[in-house]
């Protein structure tokens, strides 16, 4: 599509150059009307992760359990949380806008959302 390093012909008068001078210019335009394409989509990728392990449960040992907010630029996104037992495991997915959920939320999971947050690239 571009042609930036393509090698050709030297051009041999000034319409040559003007006419070159003209392609690098239509390409830097497409280029740049594709970088703001990105900008303006990247507000809504994942940007901001934060984690928390530890242990609910005193007959389990270790931080096995985990919450994990996975947040975009608004804050908006989803918090994970999986409780390991020696039964099994559990794992959770709820909704986060504005930083905030409809479900009520664990110290653990307000921690992890916390934790995201804090990662702000604005």
């Amino acid at each position: 599509m571009f042609n930036f390093f393509k090698k050709t012909k030297k051009p041999e008068n000034l319409s040559q150059v003007l006419k070159k001078l003209e392609n690098l210019e239509k390409e830097i335009n497409t280029i740049s009307n594709g970088l703001e394409e990105l900008k303006k989509e990247a507000k809504f990728f994942i940007q901001k992760v934060g984690v928390v392990r530890y242990n609910p449960f005193s007959e389990v040992g270790s931080n096995q359990s985990f919450s994990v907010a996975l947040l975009d630029s608004n804050n908006n996104g989803v918090v994970i949380t999986s409780l390991y037992t020696r039964e099994g495991n559990r794992v959770y997915g709820k909704p986060v806008k504005n930083g905030e959920s409809d479900y009520s939320l664990s110290a653990e999971e307000k921690k992890a959302i916390e934790k995201a947050q804090l990662l702000d690239r604005s």
